[in-house]
């Protein structure tokens, strides 16, 4: 089974860059299937990690917090269970 863990954070305002420089000179403790990172307005970073391994599985290594002073808000995360490829 295949785990995605979602790391989303909003940067404070024209700071998005510092925080994608941020979010992708993070280092894992372990090394995940595949790694991806996004960008959109509002200067929002998003990483989606993937896993082999249940859902519930509490070892997977989750991105950090950054600086208080480069976000806005807390962090938000999520957790998903592959449920299969669709081909179209």
């Amino acid at each position: 089974m295949t785990v995605a863990l979602m790391w989303e954070a909003r940067a404070v305002p024209g700071r998005g860059a510092d925080l994608l420089t941020w979010a992708r000179g993070q280092s894992l403790s372990g090394t995940p299937l595949r790694r991806e990172t996004f960008r959109a307005p509002q200067d929002r970073v998003l990483v989606i990690t993937w896993w082999e391994g249940s859902y519930d599985d509490s070892d997977r290594p989750e991105l950090a917090d950054p600086p208080g002073d480069l976000v806005t808000r807390p962090v938000h995360r999520w957790r998903f269970e592959s449920a299969g490829v669709d081909i179209p």
